[in-house]
């Protein structure tokens, strides 16, 4: 296996055991969390409301046993993007691409229980894509606009960072390109901040720290301060085990939301240049705080709570593709393919031949131009 198939299964692994994990506690805060559970969650555990097919507001999702989210059946989705295009993509390409993959193309739902279409599945904010794109017929360039501002974009942009692995700018600039069509304001920003981040983390030798730096350096607006503000008091973090206060207050002035997760206010999701989504900086800062142990740092996210899904699985992504998928313990991945009936090894090598694909035709492009290049400049 090569060092790219390796970090893009550990990618995608890491994400996936972080979505499902963490779907089991979405929503909650940490008291509530350990109320339900008996402490707290260090396993996969079953859902949170046991009648998940009459409870509210859930219903009818099947979060926990190993269960995948829309985090990870939006990531598949944008892998057979990619694998179709074979280049990088932009807002046109993605638009066409992820269309289909929405509304007609049947796969395994697993907090369905059955197989049915993507847009079923997927929240309000992934379901704009489909009004926009398909019904409005927007361009793509700016469909993002008008949709409520969340992690909506952010949490499947791992695949972005994989094919631009060791170029964090170019990954940037790409999820920036492509997430015009879902999301503006800070969370079109977070989508190309992550994007980024996950490139770095692609890059062999990379460490925690070259990540944070990396997402702080291509951050702007209240994205960049709420990721050095979390991540700067993740260093005073003595483990994830007693991280919840510490991190809630140090991302609370950037976030929309407020303290009653599932009651926001009228100011909720709305763009905004101070504000930031939570998920990243929180992701991020457990990678500190994690100091390199996949377990701890999912852990700590899945047991802060509220989007605790998406913080995990954008944490599994970066930990994952810097370590590998050996280094995410307890069987957690293999358990999460067999529940959710995902092949995620086949999913990084897919991606990772098309990573491949696209660098070789960077170098192509690049060789193509420096002739010209060195003549119009006088370079020698």
């Amino acid at each position: 296996m090569s060092i790219l198939e390796d970090k893009a299964i550990g990618a995608l692994s890491g994400a996936a055991v972080g979505d499902s994990l963490g779907g089991a506690t979405e929503g909650y805060s940490p008291e509530v969390l350990q109320e339900r559970f008996g402490g707290l969650v260090r396993d996969i555990v079953g859902p949170f409301n046991v009648e998940w097919k009459t409870a509210r507001p859930v219903s009818p999702f099947h979060k926990g046993n190993g269960h995948i989210t829309d985090d990870t059946l939006m990531t598949e989705a944008l892998i057979s993007v990619y694998e179709s295009v074979r280049d990088h993509l932009d807002a046109y390409t993605f638009a066409e691409g992820i269309i289909p993959e929405m509304v007609t193309k049947e796969r395994w739902i697993p907090e369905l229980e059955r197989e049915s279409l993507l847009i079923h599945r997927v929240f309000h904010a992934e379901k704009w894509l489909v009004l926009k794109l398909l019904h409005a017929h927007a361009d793509p360039r700016e469909a993002g606009y008008g949709n409520i501002v969340n992690c909506g974009a952010t949490m499947y942009m791992t695949p972005v960072g994989i094919v631009n692995a060791g170029n964090p700018e170019a990954a940037y600039k790409e999820a920036i390109e492509i997430a015009g069509a879902h999301q503006s304001s800070y969370g079109r920003e977070a989508a190309g901040v992550f994007a980024a981040a996950v490139a770095t983390a692609m890059t062999p030798g990379a460490t925690i720290d070259d990540v944070i730096d990396t997402a702080i350096a291509v951050a702007h607006d209240g994205t960049k301060a709420a990721v050095i503000a979390v991540t700067e008091e993740a260093r005073n973090v003595s483990s994830w085990e007693t991280s919840f206060k510490q991190l809630r207050a140090a991302m609370a002035p950037f976030d929309t939301l407020g303290e009653a997760y599932r009651e926001p206010g009228p100011d909720a999701r709305k763009p905004s240049r101070l504000k930031s989504i939570e998920e990243l900086p929180l992701a991020l800062a457990y990678l500190r705080v994690s100091r390199g142990s996949f377990e701890d740092g999912v852990l700590g996210a899945i047991n802060y709570g509220r989007d605790s899904d998406s913080i995990a699985t954008m944490f599994g992504s970066m930990s994952g593709a810097m370590n590998g998928r050996s280094a995410i313990p307890h069987n957690w991945a293999e358990t999460i393919e067999r529940e959710s009936r995902i092949d995620l090894i086949s999913n990084g090598k897919r991606l990772a031949a098309v990573a491949l694909e696209v660098a070789e035709k960077d170098a192509a492009r690049a060789a193509k131009i420096q002739p010209g290049l060195k003549t119009l400049f006088g370079l020698h």
